[in-house]
């Protein structure tokens, strides 16, 4: 369906690696109910890409916070993809030795998508930006497009959400920490 959106419920650095352009990760591996529904519409018709094995457990978890309107999975999943000779699309990632080095120098902008909490408790680099993730899909139109980005949270599974959520959206140059 042309209207469906593809849900990876793969683990981030997994995603990172190889994903169906436009798909939108939140992995299995963390707060998986909370961020399905903090980015993504209950009504909104969802195809799965999983792990093997993992295709019900998507499901289940899903339909336990509401969403029922999932039309499937790819079966095969990524690697059935790619064989197919489909599209497949990748984002860069930083480890926190190459962010802290590379931010000095770069006309990158840091999006620190963590929780107003954190930054209280943890601070916040002084050229960041701060979207929290529960915020990104209401205050993208605040960020360009055409800018390159790197974005940030504490572990790397909010910051590859905001990624796929970044480039779903056409957002060409984005970076994960």
């Amino acid at each position: 369906s042309k209207n469906a959106l593809v849900l990876d419920t793969r683990n981030a650095d997994e995603f990172e690696h190889s994903h169906i352009k436009g798909s939108i990760n939140i992995g299995l591996n963390g707060s998986f109910a909370v961020w399905v529904g903090s980015v993504i519409d209950i009504e909104q018709p969802l195809v799965i890409v999983c792990e093997a094995g993992k295709e019900q457990e998507s499901i289940l978890r899903l339909a336990r916070v509401g969403y029922e309107k999932v039309l499937g999975y790819l079966d095969g999943g990524i690697a059935a993809w790619a064989e197919e000779g489909k599209d497949i699309d990748n984002i860069a990632s930083l480890s926190p030795e190459e962010f802290t080095m590379t931010i000095q120098h770069s006309k990158e902008i840091v999006v620190d998508i963590r929780k107003h909490g954190e930054l209280e408790a943890e601070g916040m680099l002084k050229k960041a930006i701060h979207i929290p993730l529960s915020d990104l899909g209401q205050r993208m139109e605040e960020l360009n497009p055409r800018a390159p980005y790197i974005i940030h949270c504490a572990g790397g599974y909010r910051s590859m959400i905001a990624c796929s959520l970044l480039k779903a959206n056409g957002f060409g140059n984005v970076r994960n920490v």
